[in-house]
């Protein structure tokens, strides 16, 4: 790993801290480095200021890294190189721009991990720092970068909810024992179903899940904010109801069931994450568990207890 990426790894840590509170804002993270020299190291660098985006309408990952930088570490910012997980922004938002602030602060460097797809930013952040002739290097662990931000990053570049179809299935494939509801999650997964649901803008379940078993679809066994709840009828067309939550601002959406539910959000393409949790239990008949697209590559597979979660994303297209 080179030093541009560890310390791009420093930023998306530090990012991840504001997974509830930056929305809809993205997380971002920050990390200024400056050389120094000592009786033991004759060269090297180390960390003078770091920061994260902690909430929306406060400030940036920039703002609060700079805050952080000690008075007797101000003059080391004539060399430094400040890192950005994601392009700093350009324009009068809640904030100032934060480009404005760095080129302010005289940094020698900026290396950004991705560009902002947001219409206000969109590669203006990088030019601005450019013309001041500060030297900036863009797209160290992008993938990494974009991955962080995967809501935001879909939500603005193809103006619907990052979308997560989610459900849990019997060992031979059923997701409800003879139509009834089914208790196949166990405490470990339930735990994180409902951290999801607190990460998550909102969720959604079919009429006939809603009727049949009155769903909380609350973060009960988690801390955070409830999503919130939507139900699709049949009176309610798919694509309407995905351009209605894009026009509300929901960035994400989780889809527990049912399967006819789970089928149609499949057959639309609609979809970017799934998981299915598959139990050791077995029963006689029921629904049938939906079909994986043929489109899906696995992310991971973890066990708990005897449970196992597989994540899947689509293959490239």
């Amino acid at each position: 790993m080179s030093e541009d990426e560890k310390y791009m790894q420093r930023c998306l840590q530090l990012a991840a801290n504001g997974i509830q509170g930056a929305r809809p804002n993205p997380m971002v993270g920050a990390v200024i480095v400056a050389p120094f020299t000592s009786d033991y190291s004759p060269s090297t660098t180390k960390i003078i200021g770091e920061g994260y985006h902690v909430r929306c309408g406060q400030a940036h990952a920039e703002v609060n890294a700079f805050a952080s930088v000690k008075p007797e570490d101000e003059a080391l910012l004539k060399d430094a190189t400040i890192y950005v997980s994601l392009e700093p922004c350009s324009h009068y938002g809640k904030t100032p721009p934060c480009a404005d602030l760095i080129i302010k602060k005289g940094v020698k460097r900026v290396v950004v991990g991705c560009v902002d797809p947001f219409a206000e930013v969109q590669g203006r952040g990088i030019k601005k720092l450019q013309d001041a002739g500060i030297e900036v290097t863009v797209g160290v662990l992008e993938k990494e970068c974009q991955w962080l931000n995967r809501r935001f990053f879909t939500y603005h570049s193809l103006h619907r909810p990052y979308i997560i179809l989610k459900w849990a299935q019997t060992a031979n494939g059923f997701i409800d024992n003879q139509g009834q509801a089914l208790q196949i999650s166990n405490e470990q997964t339930q735990m994180l179903s409902h951290q999801l649901r607190a990460e998550e803008d909102a969720i959604l379940v079919g009429h006939t899940t809603e009727s049949r078993e009155h769903p909380q679809l609350t973060v009960r066994h988690w801390v955070g904010p409830n999503p919130k709840r939507v139900v699709l009828t049949h009176q309610r067309p798919l694509q309407q109801l995905i351009d209605d939550l894009y026009q509300q601002g929901i960035q994400s959406l989780i889809v527990e069931g049912g399967r006819q539910t789970h089928e149609s959000f499949i057959e639309a393409g609609l979809w970017d994450e799934i998981r299915v949790e598959t139990g050791a239990m077995t029963v006689s008949d029921g629904t049938h568990a939906p079909q994986l697209p043929s489109n899906v590559i696995l992310l991971s597979s973890e066990v708990y207890g005897d449970n196992d979660i597989k994540r899947y994303i689509k293959a490239n297209e």
